[in-house]
């Protein structure tokens, strides 16, 4: 029998080899990945090594299965073995590709270079875009892994689309959408400056003039005197009442006024719902699962930590969905994917402007998606 090692940038060119020159009899007997040429380590060329075996004087000798079963010629085998060995040679790759992505350091920038190039530029683009690290390794994992099952002859296009699908997979069993109109209290509550009352206006401007919903406002942001005033502004353009609360006895004075009315919108001082006590009040006025809904307003102009330092504060108390302001003041939109899919909380407004009503979107997984790629 002879016997001979052959080394070959891929399966297919090795299989040509080996029929060149040992002939269509020929069988393998082992493949593996190897790595040659480099410089210290850096650098390397993946081939695919086999190890094939022919009889110069093939006997009719055949391999006797269990049990006195059917007998298979060797002749036969090659061309289904070297499939087989092809296709495993393919996935080892891919495994090695995918186990090579979870040792990579935080700095994926640039050890991302090592990839093909447009996986290389897809993933300097979600970078620029800020989504974490740890959320790109995963979903470079998966875009390696079909790139090599498509050989490497994806399109950008394609690129794009399969990191839209991931991107949805992730987010695919949160909440999205604006109010449900399920619940008689709408609570807005966040740190000062990204634009809480405004918000808030807008959804109540929208409930009144397209869902015809009657409709009261009250703010227990005493804490700023343009803030009153900028809500009572909001509340005679819109016709509809006001009272400021300055502690819980208010509060409760205010839910018997407005027992008639389908929904009652809630500004909140930036710090109040950090103070435990204060909640630990409302929620004897109030029951959060049954009654209320609350949207945790943060402006996407903000670093992604503190956004998630905000976020832990005010998780007091339920928050149901994040409602991101400021769409229009970036570029960089990867911080709400990171901290929606970090809490496992959805979203249900992104705004775009300071106008009343106008410059609210209810949210969409597509419509964030679409919004961090780029693409419409």
């Amino acid at each position: 029998m002879k016997v001979k090692k052959f080394v070959a940038p891929s399966m297919p060119e090795a299989m040509k080899m080996i029929r060149a020159e040992l002939g269509n009899d020929a069988v393998i007997l082992n493949s593996k990945v190897v790595h040659k040429g480099g410089f210290f380590g850096l650098f390397t060329k993946k081939n695919i090594e086999v190890i094939a075996a022919v009889d110069p004087k093939p006997a009719r000798s055949a391999v006797t299965e269990k049990k006195g079963k059917s007998v298979e010629k060797l002749s036969e085998r090659p061309v289904q073995e070297g499939k087989q060995l092809a296709d495993a040679a393919l996935l080892g790759e891919i495994t090695e590709l995918k186990a090579m992505l979870k040792q990579l350091s935080t700095n994926v920038t640039t050890n991302f270079a090592t990839y093909p190039q447009p996986l290389n530029e897809l993933n300097e683009s979600l970078a620029a875009q800020e989504l974490s690290n740890t959320l790109r390794q995963e979903m470079m994992g998966e875009l390696v892994e079909r790139w090599y099952l498509q050989r490497g002859e994806a399109s950008k296009k394609q690129l794009l689309q399969w990191t839209k699908e991931l991107l949805l997979k992730k987010m695919a069993d949160l909440s999205f959408g604006g109010i449900s109109f399920t619940k008689k209290y709408v609570n807005v509550v966040g740190p000062t400056g990204v634009g809480k009352t405004t918000t808030l206006a807008k959804i109540a401007a929208h409930c009144v003039l397209k869902h015809q919903k009657k409709v009261a406002f009250i703010t227990t942001d005493t804490y700023r005197i343009a803030a009153i005033e900028q809500l009572k502004t909001y509340a005679k353009i819109l016709d509809v009442p006001l009272e400021v609360c300055y502690n819980i006895d208010d509060f409760r004075e205010a839910k018997k006024k407005f027992s008639v009315y389908d929904l009652i919108f809630i500004d909140t001082a930036g710090r109040n719902f950090r103070n435990q006590q204060y909640v630990q009040d409302l929620r004897e006025i109030i029951d959060f699962d049954a009654e209320m809904e609350t949207f945790l307003v943060l402006a996407l102009t903000a670093k992604y930590t503190d956004m998630k330092t905000i976020y832990e504060q005010f998780s007091l108390v339920p928050i149901d969905r994040f409602i991101f302001t400021k769409l229009d003041e970036t570029s960089q939109y990867g911080a709400m994917v990171n901290l929606m899919t970090e809490s496992r909380v959805g979203a249900a407004y992104l705004t775009n402007g300071q106008n009343v009503p106008d410059d609210i979107i209810e949210a969409t997984p597509e419509k964030i998606v679409n919004t961090v790629l780029g693409v419409d």
